[in-house]
């Protein structure tokens, strides 16, 4: 999925102004923030929040794509949750686009459930 997401990325017209490509694989722990065990994870995720909140990043300064991929249902320890690419100009401006990106689709586009 991730080099799917990278080889799309490399198509987009403008990626001749790319000197960057930052990629996010969000995946399952083992244990919560707290300590306790995981066994698996329920996700769900508001789709509809996720296209505007990409559309939002495309339209950072320097950034030249930007695709996400979220995975909904019950998930394990090691699965992957979340996939994000980010392409632009220079370093700050990819990195701020995906930490800003990454955190912003955590608390307003994933519903998870551990148990």
């Amino acid at each position: 999925m991730l080099q799917e997401m990278i080889d799309k990325v490399k198509r987009h017209p403008d990626f001749h102004k790319a000197g960057m490509i930052l990629c996010h694989n969000g995946v399952v722990r083992a244990t919560s923030k707290n300590g306790k065990p995981v066994n698996e994870l329920s996700v769900r995720a508001d789709r509809a929040a996720l296209r505007k909140i990409v559309e939002n990043a495309k339209r950072k300064k320097g950034i030249i794509e930007v695709l996400a991929e979220v995975n909904e249902g019950t998930l394990h320890t090691g699965d992957d949750i979340m996939y994000v690419v980010v392409a632009g100009d220079f370093r700050e401006n990819v990195f701020a686009a995906m930490e800003d990106l990454v955190n912003t689709i955590k608390a307003e586009v994933t519903a998870k459930r551990e148990s």
